[in-house]
């Protein structure tokens, strides 16, 4: 199945869904959260994909929390600032293209089926590397005690690893 993309930030792209949605993912790869469960839950301040859910299953959207006029911490479910600004993600060379959204548009569309193998082993890499956020809670925290490490928590979260531990 090909997608068609007409957003703020993409005009005119399509990608091909090469896979089964939520499956054969790569083996090293192993998100906690879905996309979907992610938006429930309360991500990104509620700003993120706003303008683009067409793009995604209507699904994904029926219980997101989401702020299409600007951010709001009250929408994350931790209640935190939980996110740096586009520009200062694209000064650290985080986003990738054609993912102009950064990480968390990546893993929509590859849990959808899309697979670029370059871009994919890039954001798996950086997917693993946050695990260490999970090391810190765990060494400075009692378990289960979701008001410690509330933003590191958040953190976990918006990566689609499982913060309450």
């Amino acid at each position: 199945m090909m997608i068609t993309v007409h957003d703020k930030m993409q005009q005119n792209y399509a990608y091909l869904l090469t896979e089964e949605e939520g499956k054969n993912f790569a083996p090293d790869f192993k998100p906690q959260l879905t996309p979907k469960e992610m938006l429930e839950l309360g991500v990104f301040e509620g700003k993120y994909l706003t303008d683009c859910t067409d793009e995604f299953p209507k699904d994904w959207f029926e219980k997101a929390k989401l702020s299409p006029q600007k951010p709001n911490i009250e929408c994350n479910y931790f209640k935190v600032k939980s996110r740096q600004s586009l520009n200062t993600w694209i000064k650290k060379g985080w986003i990738l293209e054609p993912d102009p959204r950064g990480w968390f548009q990546w893993y929509c569309r590859y849990y959808m089926g899309r697979r670029l193998p370059e871009i994919d082993k890039i954001q798996i890499k950086r997917w693993k590397s946050f695990i260490r956020h999970k090391a810190q809670i765990e060494l400075n925290c009692p378990p289960f005690d979701v008001n410690c490490r509330k933003k590191q928590r958040q953190a976990l979260l918006q990566w689609a690893y499982n913060p309450f531990i």
